[in-house]
Formats: structure tokens, C-alpha cells, sequence
């Protein structure tokens, strides 16, 4: 690795305050920032073109499903927000969740419904990119249709019959004869000027009505989305959301080793999996449209064939890779796509991208030089072994720690720092689920979920 030429020197607009600030402050915490990903992105660019394929596919009225693969601290969550920002800017919704215990895909307890409620709640636009953007959705395409039929003269009356007319074809859906109800609804508050109205049919449209009296009594409707109809909800949004003149949807969905490595009853993994495997045949068959889905996981919960993915054979039979793409040889076309490790030049990049965010953009306010880059991966080589490229989020959370005390300690040295053992040292910040497993692994027994112990909480 050469430092002949200064790093990132292409790079020197100026950085937001509040973009600066995010991203530094997520970066130290071990978190992915939600914004500014463009001003630190490096390498995945044959993975980064593989998921832009997917999103044109999207845009044109076509589906998708992939499952990005890499161990913890490899940036798989910051693969989901850079493609999460990629498909804001082609225009598409783009809706997000991690799962948990009390979040997944199939459940008979309202966890399923949790999962939708929390990827409704985080529904993100071009002009809402932080989420909470789905009362603007409604907003947005009351306003296009209000817009054409008042420009021809028309009035409040012929806006309503026309956002109906609208609704058509979404009615001939699963559940689109409500879901076109409670929008009605929400044009009957936005047109009165009745709030609570609004509310309840945005709290329906999240799934957040946990009765249907709860829902009869608010809007008239005798259906709520619940843990059997979220997948159809999920079409049903994707259908509105081209409605409102965006391009489609897309759903990101971390922390799949959930399923494989949280859930002890063998009967509920197998019945997510069976989810996941109706998603990769409706996306792969082209049975949908419009609608795109993202999931990241470990090597563990995708190969392991006792717990993970590949324990349900027809999943297995679709997520293995292409057996001639061996010896450095690569295809992206399968539903796996499995995050290259960085390269210590790659790095090197990363580190200078950061060193510029942290000095606003301005290339005179560095802290420290190129040399600095290359001691730190070098201590980094030498303290964390040839892995510290894999998982480089340790050499990221210590550099940035580097740069905090050099701005506010003038006059301190970085080689002393760089040398010192305060660099790389081990994070006390709370496990990720994914590294808790890596350092504590369990075998839990594949309960009977008609075994009384299966539910049992402490």
C-alpha cells in the first residue's frame, strides 16, 4: 500500500454540520449512520451494481429478493443503508426493520404484526429519508389526484369518486377492499378537518389495531392487518405506493440470524422459513410487483444445517451459489449475495474518507497526515491480525476515537497515541446479537411448541 498520492483528494466540498456530526458519532458508537453514506463509501462496487440491478428491476414493475451475507462487523447493516439511499434516490419507498424475538415474519402472537408495524413506522421518501414518511405517502396522493381534478373544475365531491376510482384495482388485492376503505377514510378527516380520524386511519394502515372492534369502532372496517395478512399488506402498500407516484417499495430487513439462532422451537423457525421461501418464489416467479426485499444475515444463519436457513431443504436448493463461480470467479445473479472483505487499499480510503468528514470537507483542517493512515492499519494488522479487514468496524470506532482527542487536545502527538494502548482497545459497548453468538454460541433443544416449557419466560 503506497501514500504517494494523498487519499480522497477528489473529495472537498463542504460536509454539513449536522452530517458531520451523524455520521462521527454513529461511527464511534459502532452504528451505521443513517445519513451522509456517500461521503465514506468505499469498495462493494460489483455488490453495490448487483442491488442497482435489483432496483431498476423495481422501478420497472418487476421484483426482487436477496439476502446480503457477512460476518459481524463486515458491513452488512451499512450495505442496507447505502441501498437503502440508492433506492431513495430512484424514487422508491423504502421501508426498514431489524428483527428480534418480538419482531419476525411468521408468528401467532403479534410478533409478525410488530415486524410490519415497525417497517410502516420507518417508511422512508426522498423528502422524509429518516422515516416516519408514511402520512406524507397518503398526503402526497390525495394531493396529485386533487390537483388534476381541481385544474379541470371539479370539486371536493368528484376528488372523492375519483381517489376511489383510483382505488380500483388495489381492491381486487388480498385485503384492498379495507385497505381502500380506511384511505377513504383518512380523505374524510383530511377533507374535514377531522385529526383523529387521520390518526386512526394511520394507525390501521400500520398495523396497529390489535382488535378488530378496535377498528370497527374508529373507522367502520371489520378487518385489521395481523400476523397472517402482513406479507399481503406489504403488496398492498407497494401497489399504493406506485399509486402516489413513486416507483415502488422496497423492505430491508437486519439481523436474520434471529430466526435461525433465537427461535428454540424448530416448528416456529420452519414456519419463518416457510415465509421466506413464499417471498423468493413470488419475487423470483415475478407473481409481484413493484416490491423488493433485502434481508442480512451471518454465514451461520444461512449455511448451518441444523438451525440455519439451509436446515429447510427447498430453501437450501435456492440460496446455494453457483458451483462454477469458484477460484476468485463471482456471479450475482443468484438471491445470495455474500459482502467481499475489504481490502487493506479499501481501508486505507475508508480511513481518509473519515479523517475528511471529521475536518467538515476542508482538506487544511486534517489532523493528522497520510503517514497516520498507514501506522493505524499497520497497528491494526499488528494488534488484530489479518482479520481487521473483515470486521474493520474496531480500526473505524479507534480511528475515530483518535481523531476526537487529537481536536480536543491541541498539541498531542497522534504517533504517541498510535502507539499507545489506548488504541484498538476491546469495545464495552453492549454485543450485537450476532458477535453475542459468535463469543457465546447455544445449543438450545428444538422444543414442541405444544410443550408447555416452549413458552417459558423468565
Amino acid at each position: 500500500m503506497s501514500a504517494n498520492k494523498p487519499a480522497n483528494s477528489n473529495n472537498t466540498s463542504p460536509i454539513k454540520r449536522r452530517e458531520r456530526d451523524a455520521i462521527l458519532q454513529s461511527l464511534q458508537a459502532g452504528l451505521v449512520p443513517r445519513q451522509g453514506l456517500h461521503h465514506i463509501q468505499v469498495g462493494r462496487k460489483r455488490e453495490v451494481e448487483a442491488l442497482l440491478t435489483d432496483i431498476e428491476r423495481i422501478v420497472a414493475g418487476s421484483a426482487a429478493f436477496r439476502i446480503v451475507v457477512g460476518r459481524f462487523g463486515s458491513g452488512k447493516s451499512f450495505f442496507l443503508n447505502l441501498v437503502r439511499t440508492l433506492a431513495l434516490q430512484k424514487n422508491l419507498v423504502v421501508v426498514q426493520a431489524d428483527m428480534t424475538m418480538e419482531r419476525r415474519l411468521y408468528a401467532t402472537t403479534g410478533e409478525a404484526r410488530a415486524l410490519y408495524t415497525e417497517l410502516l413506522r420507518n417508511l422512508a421518501t426522498r423528502s422524509k429519508p429518516e422515516g416516519g414518511g408514511l402520512p406524507g405517502l397518503v398526503e402526497n396522493w390525495i394531493s396529485r389526484i386533487s390537483h388534476k381534478v381541481k385544474s379541470a373544475g371539479g370539486d371536493d365531491a368528484q376528488v372523492k369518486a375519483r381517489l376511489n376510482t383510483d382505488l380500483a384495482d388495489i381492491q381486487q388485492l388480498v385485503g384492498g377492499y379495507e385497505f381502500a376503505e380506511v384511505l377513504s377514510k383518512y380523505y374524510e378527516g383530511h377533507q374535514n378537518g377531522d385529526d383523529s380520524l387521520k390518526t386512526s386511519a394511520l394507525r390501521w394502515l400500520r398495523g396497529e389495531f390489535a382488535t378488530k372492534t378496535d377498528a370497527r369502532h374508529a373507522l367502520g372496517v371489520r378487518r385489521i392487518i395481523s400476523d397472517e395478512t402482513i406479507y399481503d399488506s406489504l403488496k398492498l402498500m407497494a401497489a399504493f405506493c406506485v399509486k402516489a407516484g413513486y416507483a415502488g417499495m422496497v423492505v430491508n430487513i437486519d439481523e436474520l440470524v434471529v430466526l435461525s439462532h433465537r427461535l428454540p422451537s424448530k416448528r416456529a423457525r420452519q414456519a419463518n422459513y416457510e415465509m421466506v421461501l413464499t417471498l423468493i418464489n413470488d419475487c423470483l416467479q415475478g407473481t409481484v410487483a413493484h416490491l423488493g426485499f433485502i434481508f442480512a444475515g451471518t454465514d451461520e444463519c444461512i449455511e448451518d444445517t441444523r438451525r440455519g436457513l439451509y436446515s429447510y431443504e427447498a430453501l437450501r436448493t435456492r440460496l446455494q451459489g453457483n458451483s462454477f463461480a469458484q477460484g476468485g470467479l463471482i456471479d450475482f445473479s443468484g438471491p445470495v449475495i455474500r459482502l467481499a472483505c475489504l481490502s487493506p487499499e479499501e481501508l486505507y480510503v475508508l480511513l481518509a474518507n473519515i479523517r475528511n468528514v471529521h475536518a467538515s470537507g476542508d482538506p487544511a483542517r486534517h489532523l493528522v497526515p497520510d503517514a497516520a493512515l498507514l501506522a493505524v492499519l499497520r497497528r491494526a494488522n499488528d494488534t488484530l491480525g489479518a482479520d481487521y479487514f473483515k470486521t474493520p468496524r474496531d480500526v473505524i470506532r479507534s480511528f475515530v476515537g483518535l481523531l476526537n482527542v487529537l481536536e480536543q487536545n491541541p498539541g498531542t502527538k497522534w504517533e504517541d497515541l498510535v502507539s499507545g494502548d489506548g488504541f484498538l482497545r476491546k469495545a464495552t459497548t453492549p454485543l450485537s446479537i450476532e458477535e453475542e453468538l459468535e463469543a457465546n454460541p447455544i445449543a438450545l433443544p428444538d422444543a414442541d411448541e405444544n410443550d408447555d416449557l416452549a413458552t417459558l419466560k423468565l
